[in-house]
């Protein structure tokens, strides 16, 4: 039972990432301007109109209206005269950011839905943990500091609506994303009843850490260029994708350069494996993963950002990154007579 639950917050932290991802491409980050209500709906409004001030109309404290380009917020619960009184309301103080697009609402709201969702699995993960207490005080611990970090990342997501989605901040929450999966890949490992039976060498084992450290280098600097990215299509517009890398930055070509690197390590890697017979078949799927995210990396330079190619890239570097760890965990947990070869 418990594996199955760590299975399911895995399952659900990589659609955390997926929605994030497709938030990311469409530009719905600011959707829902406040947090974790959304214009202070638990579930967000469909029409501009539910957003103006309306006469006659019962107000809850916190509900969120757009004045004069300004987002306001209910005071206390009162019900509108016939005309707007300023009294009733205080200005909404987080940042001045006041734009409705029903589109990025409710694509912002549905990620922190299947945020919300994968929040409560980790929550169960943690309850059910209970029972390995005696066999694996690790286990448990573990399990709640993932509960701990869940809430450290639903945290981080709102400094991110606040800040207006600062990079530097966006960056952080990814790099967070993926510490929570690597724990839960860890949970995952720790708590088979039965050891992988795979095989290593020193050499391989060394090589696969430095190789996981470059994935996260790698994508760190690729949340850089997706950031200038973002500037492009805000000077552009969303329908001059031609235009989105038609002078890229220094960090576009660091980016570009440095997955080169990454494709050769693992490549050596892939190598290392089948001369040593060591049967690590997950070195296939990494394999297999970086020259798909190669590919949409090659696809969105060349012609001109296809559809989903921006969130593929990202998605596939999350399970990219997942796999390199899960093989991690298999070499460092070989056995030890295999270790020495």
């Amino acid at each position: 039972m418990y594996r199955n639950w760590v299975k399911i917050s895995l399952i659900l932290v990589y659609l955390v990432i997926v929605a994030g991802a497709v938030v990311r491409m469409t530009g719905s980050g600011m959707g829902c301007p406040d947090w974790p209500k959304c214009f202070g709906y638990y579930i967000p409004p469909s029409e501009v109109s539910e957003i103006k001030f309306q006469p006659n109309r019962a107000y809850k404290e916190g509900q969120v209206i757009i004045v004069d380009e300004t987002l306001k917020v209910a005071a206390s619960d009162f019900t509108s005269a016939e005309r707007y009184n300023p009294n009733n309301w205080k200005s909404y103080e987080k940042h001045d950011y006041a734009i409705f697009n029903p589109t990025h609402t409710w694509v912002e709201y549905i990620n922190r839905l299947v945020g919300a969702l994968a929040g409560i699995a980790v929550l169960i993960m943690a309850i059910l943990s209970f029972k390995k207490f005696r066999k694996s005080k690790r286990i448990t611990i573990l399990s709640w500091l993932s509960v701990l970090m869940m809430g450290f990342q639903a945290w981080l997501g709102a400094t991110v609506v606040y800040s207006v989605l600062a990079p530097a901040k966006i960056t952080i929450h990814m790099v967070m994303a993926l510490v929570i999966v690597a724990v839960l890949l860890y949970l995952l490992y720790i708590s088979r009843e039965h050891a992988s039976g795979k095989f290593k060498t020193i050499t391989f084992q060394n090589l696969l850490i430095f190789a996981v450290i470059l994935t996260l280098v790698q994508v760190v600097m690729g949340t850089q260029v997706r950031q200038f990215v973002d500037e492009q299509v805000r000077n552009y517009g969303y329908n001059a994708e031609e235009l989105w890398l038609a002078d890229p930055n220094l960090n576009f070509y660091i980016h570009r350069s440095f997955s080169i690197i990454v494709l050769l390590l693992n490549v050596f890697l892939w190598w290392n494996n089948r001369q040593n017979n060591l049967f690590q078949s997950r070195v296939n799927w990494v394999i297999a993963f970086i020259l798909l995210e190669v590919g949409t990396g090659v696809a969105m330079y060349n012609f001109d950002f296809p559809f989903l190619s921006q969130p593929l890239h990202l998605v596939i570097a999350s399970l990219l990154f997942g796999v390199q760890f899960y093989l991690l965990m298999e070499t460092i947990y070989a056995p030890e007579k295999i270790k020495k070869m």
